[in-house]
Order: structure tokens, then C-alpha cells, then sequence
């Protein structure tokens, strides 16, 4: 009987394999660090071959784990990291280089190039993105530049590219399948989420052969059949989306004015704006949330680079904290007459402000500043720029503006963090009791596109609280702090 649905979970930092039941409680979970890659300076790379061999270990360790036949599994759901691309060679399945990771800034002067030719308009019209070094339209054609042999590979229909759903798919499949799903294409600068289509105009703007391109298919579609030697069995992938739009529809967010913002490496506010293709006036990204049945659902979206990467700052590289988990601990005991302001453009700025070019900076130093206080200043910095978010949100929506906020990633489990967040947003937030969203989300679509689980609005009830944080900071306080916030900001922007 087949009854488990497993769930891949790639993430930038690791890989994770969780097994869930018909219900979708979580059976086992596995999870691998595999190795960043930092060439030079505001380089980022991940060798595709360790992603791929730690998605294998871990979907072999949870089946171990859980001690079940692998033809008990229905079907496999992806989520992954979004814009991160990969080329291989399609004759021998070999990556041609290091995979470009989505915080990768090495394109920012074509970037740039790009927005002062005047095509920044065009692309947002068509893509809903702004041109940055994010996206990976730009990361393709630098590989086709700068990888040798690439371009001719390409031109005898001899390479693959495609970001991290792309590749997996076709490891998994054994080179059967050469798909994309639709959330992860509307990330790739080169999509039109109006048509539901690769952009003839995109992709010669950026000198990208279509032939290069996957077929573009729903967020619950058939993606193949894994290759029967992997796990022992074949099994369905039925379920594909960007990790952050696989984060939604596990914190189902289903209704148009629903949102959720996920604390991880980076921190990603999407809201849910249904069937309309919002047009942000300010510096918002249009994205598709998810397709399903052909249909696109929207998404206002709002990306901040750095979120638990400051933490991870701290810890190895100032060396101030002996684990991650400490920092809640410290930021308690800081003194909160400091209003120390850490502003973390470790990789530049992302929403609402997109400097590629600007780089971290703390304000309000003094000598009684220890790392207490820089503790605080990194899980503050946070809240200040999911605040930039949503205040961008509220102008751009003609909807009513959102009034919970559902959380999830591995700094949600912070209550310092998320008390302070509802202050600094001055709106309730809600930690659901299931942490596991993104990978939730994704063994929801593989379910439903079996039919073995409900239809989102039958899922959406089923959504369980674990608790909800009010806002209770003074009014002036918080003022204060967010005019801070603001000043420091504006000294650090290059603009």
C-alpha cells in the first residue's frame, strides 16, 4: 500500500528528506550540511554533485530511518532553493561548472549595464522582477560567457540548464525529464507570468538559446518517475515548488490578503494577491505563488539577503556566540538603552531598496557595547526589514492590508525574535504548531496531485496555531526605533 509521501527539502545550506503520512504528520526527517563555495568576494557557489549526493543520503537515510519498503512511498514533492542555476552536459549528466548560487552578486555590472540601457521597465513588465544579480537570467549567461566550450555546447544542443527542481528531476529521473515547475521559472528573469511562458523577448535580451530551456509545467504535475535503482523502487515526483512558494501553501495561505515570511539564510515575505498581477510601485517583486489545474495564483514578494545569516555571522565569524541558539539568550540580557543598528549588507540590500552594490554596516557603537547588544542589533535588523516589507506591501495592494502574519523558517523558533517582531510591525504574528512548512507545502502538491489529498480549502482548515505573538512596545519607542533604523539604512546605501 502506498501511503508515505516524502518530501525533498533543498535548501542553501543543506538537504533535507522528510517522510509524512496520509494526514500529513511528519513520519522521519533526515538532513546534510554540504559545503559553500566563496571564490572572491560577493561570489556564491554550491558543487552540484554535492547537492545532489546529499538529496540522495537523505532520502536513503529517512526511508532507513523510518524503517519502511520504499513502494510504500506515493510520490516525491520538491521544494528548493529558487534561483540558484546549474549547467550540465546533457550527453554525460555532468555539471560543466559550480552551480551560481542565488546570493551570487558577480553580475551585478551587467546588471547595472542592463538598468542604465533602460530595460529595467521591460523585464519587470514581463517577468515581474527587477534586474538584479538575484535572478538567474543573468548567472545563465554568465556561464554561457565564461564556462569554456559552453556557448558551443549550446549551440549543438548538447548542454542543460536549469535551477535546483530542474537538475534534481533530471538526476532523479535518470535524464528522463527536463522540466522546470512554474513558481521556480517565474524567479529565472526569463518567464512570463501573464502568458504562463518562456519570454522570446527575455531570452534574447540576455542571449539565452530557448533550447536551453525546460518545458514549463504545474506546481502538481507528473515530473517523472525516479529512476527504480535509487531507492529500490520507482516512485512519482508529483509535486514541485520554489521553497519559498512551497512555504505558503504549507502555512496555507490559500486567500488572497494572506501572508507569510519565512526566517532562514535569507527572509522572503510573499502575499497572496489571487488571480492579480500586482504591479508594485515599490520595488516589490510580482512572482507566481503557485499553478495548479493551469491556473497562476500571484504573489507580492519582498526579499531580504540576510536574515539568519547574520546570525551565523556572529557565530563564525566574529566569533561571539558558540551556536545559533545562543543569540536569543544574549539579545534578552542586552541593555536596551543602546540602540545599536546593525545593517547587514553582507550581499547588498534586497526589497524594497535593491543595492547590489552596498555593504554592511553597525551605528551606535560605544564602549559599553558588547555582544548582547550586537546580538539584539542582528535579530532586530530582521524585524526592521520585514517591517520595510510590509509597509511596501500595503501601498502596492489595493486589497485590505495584512493583519497576521504567519512565520516559519529556523528562526521562528526564536519567541525573543518574534516578540520583537510584532512590536517593531506593530501586527500580531503567528508561529504555526507544524514548524516544517516549506516541506510541508511540497508534500502537499505531490499529495494533491495524486488525489490523495484535499483541496486547498479543505487544507487551509486543517492549519493548526502554535502560539501568536501581540504587539506590546510602546508606540514612541517603536518610532524611535524605526527612525534609527531608517537613518541607518539611508548612510548605508551607495545611491
Amino acid at each position: 500500500m502506498s501511503d508515505l509521501i516524502m518530501a525533498i527539502d533543498q535548501g542553501t545550506t543543506s538537504s533535507r528528506a522528510l517522510l509524512f503520512d496520509r494526514a500529513l504528520n511528519l513520519v522521519a526527517s533526515a538532513q546534510q550540511e554540504f559545503r559553500q563555495v566563496f571564490p572572491r568576494p560577493g561570489w556564491v557557489e554550491h558543487d552540484p554533485e554535492d547537492i545532489w549526493s546529499s538529496v540522495l543520503a537523505t532520502c536513503r537515510d529517512v526511508i532507513a530511518k523510518a524503517g519502511v519498503e520504499p513502494s510504500r512511498i506515493a510520490a516525491i514533492g520538491i521544494a528548493n532553493q529558487r534561483e540558484t542555476v546549474v549547467a550540465w552536459s546533457r550527453a554525460t549528466g555532468r555539471p560543466i561548472a559550480n552551480a551560481i548560487v542565488w546570493q551570487d552578486r558577480r553580475t551585478a555590472p551587467e546588471c547595472a549595464a542592463l538598468k542604465n540601457a533602460g530595460h529595467e521597465d521591460a523585464v519587470a513588465g514581463v517577468t515581474g522582477l527587477l534586474v538584479d544579480p538575484y535572478f538567474s537570467a543573468t548567472k545563465i549567461r554568465w556561464l554561457l560567457d565564461h564556462v569554456e566550450g559552453a556557448r558551443d555546447l549550446a549551440r549543438t544542443k548538447q548542454l542543460a540548464v536549469g535551477t535546483i527542481d530542474t537538475f534534481l528531476t533530471w538526476r532523479l529521473t535518470g535524464g528522463k525529464a527536463f522540466v522546470t515547475e512554474a513558481t521556480n521559472a517565474s524567479r529565472t528573469m526569463l518567464h512570463d507570468i501573464g502568458r504562463g511562458a518562456w519570454s522570446e523577448a527575455m531570452l534574447d535580451l540576455f542571449d539565452i538559446p530557448r533550447g536551453l530551456m525546460p518545458d514549463v509545467l504545474d506546481s502538481a504535475a507528473d515530473f517523472g518517475v525516479t529512476d527504480p535503482s535509487l531507492f529500490g523502487a520507482p516512485i512519482a515526483i508529483r509535486g514541485i515548488a520554489g521553497d519559498q512558494q512551497a512555504a505558503l501553501i504549507g502555512q496555507a495561505c490559500f486567500a488572497p490578503g494572506m501572508i507569510k515570511s519565512t526566517y532562514g539564510t535569507g527572509c522572503f515575505a510573499l502575499l497572496n494577491t489571487g488571480d492579480e498581477i500586482v504591479r508594485s510601485k515599490h520595488r516589490l517583486l510580482t512572482t507566481i505563488a503557485y499553478q495548479l489545474d493551469g491556473k497562476r495564483t500571484y504573489a507580492l514578494e519582498g526579499s531580504i539577503f540576510v536574515a539568519g545569516a547574520a546570525v551565523q555571522w556572529l557565530r563564525d565569524g566574529l566569533r561571539i556566540i558558540e551556536s545559533a541558539a545562543d543569540v536569543s539568550a544574549f539579545a534578552e540580557r542586552a541593555d536596551e538603552a543602546q540602540n545599536v543598528m546593525l545593517v547587514p549588507a553582507f550581499v547588498g540590500l534586497g526589497a524594497p531598496y535593491w543595492d547590489a552594490e552596498c555593504r554592511g554596516a553597525i551605528f551606535g557603537l560605544t564602549r559599553a557595547t558588547g555582544r548582547a547588544e550586537l546580538a539584539k542589533a542582528a535579530l532586530e535588523s530582521v524585524c526592521f526589514q520585514t517591517q520595510d516589507l510590509l509597509e511596501a506591501m500595503r501601498l502596492d495592494w489595493s486589497g485590505a492590508a495584512p493583519t497576521v502574519m504567519r512565520v516559519d523558517g529556523g528562526m521562528s523558533a526564536s519567541n525573543w525574535m518574534l516578540q520583537r517582531l510584532a512590536d517593531i510591525t506593530n501586527a500580531p504574528v503567528d508561529r504555526p504548531r507544524l514548524p516544517e512548512t516549506t516541506a510541508l507545502g511540497a508534500a502537499y502538491l505531490a499529495g494533491h496531485g495524486l488525489g490523495m489529498l484535499p483541496p486547498p480549502a479543505r487544507f487551509a482548515r486543517e492549519w493548526a496555531l502554535d502560539r501568536r505573538f501581540l504587539p506590546s512596545m510602546e508606540g514612541g519607542k517603536r518610532e524611535a526605533k524605526l527612525t534609527a533604523w531608517r537613518d541607518a539604512v539611508r548612510r548605508t546605501l551607495t545611491g
